[in-house]
């Protein structure tokens, strides 16, 4: 394998990972306070909306960012609203986040747009650029230009962002004092009560952390990856994230590894499309179907085989009563 190839599947990895890093450390978060977060894919596609709506009409990345984080915050307050503060089926909650985002996306973009669902190209000049252009393209013969140069460093500021939180969101529940908090809410929300400290309080906290981190997530999808919205452009990358932090835990370094896995395995899907099949296997190209459900397989594959066996919070899922 050539350093061409390395550097490309390097970069595909990276860039793929990183609004799956970013959803998944929302969902960490938000399930170690003991709030069950399935709606990690509205809340992904709300942001993605919210991001490209506003950068094309304002012609602003920072406005963008901004209005992806703060639609992505209040349904992380309705979703809290539904279950925290009236005790609801926090799966339920959910779901309805889903549906509701995938309907209103569209009704919004059509009323607004006109164009089916879809909002208007972002500009140029307007979308997250790679931090460093000269790397853009890999270069045959130069190992350090290519595997580091493309492969690492070719990135734009979102993608570097997702693997810092990584790092920012391990040091907060485990070495800060809020974040032991947060963590205790998960496991023992009566002990938390006892000590003088809101429950609800504190998964609200929760839940606005998460809000910020899916806007992001959000927002990488329309202000880096793509040019513009399109109805259900997240695809399923948030019960992905949800895959990947199950299997991982719900603790960010074992997420990180699975993030990379399912990147690593997009980014390899995406490179066979068009590869012959051997002879003995009946020649042809690989189906670009098969290439495509890989990463829902995997993620299908890992629930059903780690889903009973990890250790989730002791509370999660479980809406708490204060006792009188």
């Amino acid at each position: 394998m050539d350093e061409v190839l390395i550097a490309s599947v390097l970069a595909s990895t990276l860039r793929v990972s990183a609004p799956l890093l970013l959803c998944a450390m929302a969902g960490v978060l938000s399930e170690r306070a003991g709030v069950v977060d399935l709606g990690l894919e509205g809340k992904m596609l709300l942001a993605a909306f919210a991001a490209a709506a506003t950068a094309a009409v304002t012609h602003s990345t920072g406005l963008g960012l901004l209005a992806a984080i703060v639609v992505a915050c209040f349904a992380s307050l309705l979703h809290g609203f539904a279950c925290v503060s009236n005790r609801g089926d926090q799966v339920v909650s959910g779901v309805a986040l889903n549906m509701i985002a995938a309907g209103l996306t569209v009704v919004l973009g059509i009323a607004w747009f006109q164009q089916g669902g879809q909002t208007p190209p972002i500009e140029a000049d307007v979308r997250l650029t790679a931090l460093a252009p000269g790397f853009a393209e890999p270069q045959a013969g130069q190992w350090w230009a290519s595997v580091v140069g493309h492969g690492l460093l070719s990135h734009n500021v979102l993608v570097y962002v997702a693997f810092l939180m990584v790092a920012a969101v391990w040091f907060f529940l485990e070495r800060t004092r809020p974040g032991l908090r947060l963590r205790a809410v998960g496991e023992n929300p009566a002990m938390v009560e006892a000590a003088g400290m809101s429950v609800q309080g504190l998964r609200y906290q929760a839940l606005l952390m998460n809000g910020v981190l899916c806007g992001l997530a959000g927002a990488y999808l329309t202000l880096a990856q793509n040019a513009s919205f399109s109805p259900n452009m997240t695809a399923g990358r948030g019960f992905i994230a949800l895959a990947a932090m199950i299997f991982g835990k719900w603790k960010p370094l074992p997420t990180l590894g699975a993030c990379l896995l399912f990147g690593f395995l997009d980014a390899v899907a995406i490179r066979m499309q068009g590869v012959q099949l051997p002879a003995a296997l009946g020649g042809g190209e690989v189906p670009v179907q098969l290439i495509q459900a890989l990463p829902y397989i995997l993620t299908v594959v890992l629930l059903a085989g780690f889903i009973g066996s990890a250790i989730a919070p002791k509370a999660l899922g479980r809406p708490y009563v204060k006792e009188r």
